[in-house]
C-alpha cells in the first residue's frame, strides 16, 4: 500500500465551497480509478485555508500512470483546481509500522 499526500491551498474564504468539490471529485473521479483504497481530508486549524488529502493506493503505478496519466485526473482538477491559491505539493509514502 502507498499513501499519498498532497498538501492544498486554496483561497481565503472558499472552503465550504471547496470541501463540497472534494467531495464530489473524491466520489466521482478520484475513488472510480482502479487501485483506489481510500481517502481522507484534514483542514487546518490554524491555517483554515489549507487541506491535507490523504489517499491509499494499491500501488505506486494505480496513482501515476493509472490515476494522473488517465481521463479521471482531468475530472478531478475540474472539481477541485479552480480552488488553489497556489501550486498544490504531493508525495508519497510506505509505511514503516502500524499501532
Amino acid at each position: 500500500m502507498i499513501l499519498e499526500i498532497a498538501d492544498f491551498r486554496i483561497q481565503p474564504g472558499q472552503q465550504a465551497a471547496f470541501e463540497a468539490a472534494l467531495k464530489l471529485g473524491i466520489a466521482t473521479a478520484l475513488s472510480q480509478s482502479p487501485g483506489f483504497i481510500r481517502a481522507s481530508v484534514q483542514r487546518g486549524l490554524e491555517s483554515p485555508e489549507r487541506y491535507v488529502l490523504l489517499v491509499e493506493w494499491q500501488t505506486l503505478e494505480d496513482h501515476m500512470q493509472g490515476f494522473r496519466n488517465g481521463p479521471l485526473f482531468a475530472v478531478w482538477r475540474s472539481h477541485i483546481g479552480g480552488f488553489f491559491a497556489s501550486p498544490p505539493s504531493m508525495e508519497h509514502f510506505v509505511a514503516l509500522t502500524q499501532a
